[in-house]
């Protein structure tokens, strides 16, 4: 069942009136051989399917042409179906339509999502033995893996990218979130397309890896599940069985930019650097954050005022070296932002409030 569209555009599946000829072409034909191989594996023939994806021989047989996401859905659908094989000829077992639906909905009644991605990872187990799916929290990071039972170099590309893309998108619909990577890793050679990557999964991409696994924020683990059995039935109806939404709303966002302001300002003084850390770009950071009801200059100074404030308070640093601390280039737009949060100056904040214990 893959979702090869953009973590952050993924969509439903385009209508049939919509031509693929309106989006991009950014899906490599490898993705597209890996199925017509299927189709060969089994003595079938997958002219059909090409042909509902407007896929046309010429274009299927040559190795460096890409298709658009929607044609890519219409072929997946249309293979699966045919093949009665979610997994598109993957593993050395078909998995059966309505297979991922049937993972789907055993993850839905957890509290949490790490706690319906361990079970979508427990209950993947049971339909395959090729891979072994798990997750794993390291600090703050979060690691989605895929393993193969046998040599790394046993799964295809086509199976990872995948298996990846779907867990990941099954996860941001579950929690009604994009989540975004830290990074990903692969366990074989960059290929030609790899520039494909940087649509594909929005972290950095490293390649020839011991194992496949995706990276993000801990925190995301935490997030209750945010979708009922009414929602399950719905999004099971259209198109491909775990296509999502395109998700620009970050339910974390406002949290990893104000972490990243306080424990990395010398990382983040503007908006190109912080997006950047991020992952992001400056134009969807500004918009997700007035999404969220909050802008960069609104958080920046609760950052800085809430480190001002601390300073202030626990030490007796002039009040230039508290400036400098909090973020500002100089005592005179510190002392003018302070007095603007506080009606204080600085120096009377000092003597008048309490220190901290």
């Amino acid at each position: 069942m893959p979702v090869l569209a953009p973590p952050h555009r993924l969509r439903r599946a385009a209508s049939a009136s919509t031509s693929p000829s309106m989006q991009l072409a950014l899906t490599p034909m490898r993705f597209v051989a890996a199925m017509v191989a299927a189709y060969e594996a089994r003595g079938m023939d997958p002219s059909q399917a090409l042909k509902l994806a407007q896929i046309t021989p010429e274009t299927a047989a040559n190795p460096g042409a890409r298709i658009t996401a929607a044609q890519m859905e219409r072929l997946s659908e249309a293979a699966m179906r045919e093949l009665d094989d979610e997994a598109l000829g993957c593993f050395r077992r078909a998995l059966p339509w309505g297979s991922y639906g049937m993972l789907a909905r055993a993850s839905l009644s957890s509290p949490t999502l790490g706690v319906a991605l361990k079970r979508w990872c427990r209950h993947h187990s049971l339909l395959t033995d090729d891979v072994a799916l798990s997750v794993h929290t390291e600090g703050d990071t979060a690691r989605l893996e895929l393993r193969a039972h046998q040599h790394p170099q046993a799964l295809s590309e086509f199976c990872v990218v995948s298996v990846l893309r779907n867990v990941l998108g099954l996860a941001c619909w579950l929690v009604d979130s994009r989540i975004p990577l830290h990074g990903a890793c692969f366990p074989y050679a960059a290929p030609d397309h790899v520039d494909a990557y940087r649509v594909l999964f929005d972290g950095p991409a490293v390649f020839d890896q011991a194992h496949a696994a995706l990276h993000f924020d801990a925190r995301y683990l935490a997030l209750p599940i945010g979708r009922d059995e009414a929602a399950m039935n719905q999004m099971l109806q259209h198109a491909l069985p775990l296509t999502v939404h395109a998700y620009r709303r970050d339910r974390l966002l406002v949290q990893r930019v104000r972490l990243a302001l306080a424990m990395q300002p010398d990382d983040t003084r503007n908006a190109d650097d912080l997006a950047n850390l991020l992952h992001v770009s400056p134009r969807t950071l500004h918009r997700q954050l007035k999404d969220e009801g909050a802008s960069l200059q609104t958080l920046k100074d609760e950052v800085r005022r809430q480190r001002a404030t601390e300073l202030l308070q626990r030490t007796s640093r002039p009040i230039k070296q508290v400036a400098l601390a909090a973020g500002f280039l100089n005592e005179k737009s510190f002392i003018r932002a302070f007095k603007g949060w506080t009606g204080q100056s600085p120096a009377d904040f000092r003597r008048l409030v309490p220190p901290l214990a």
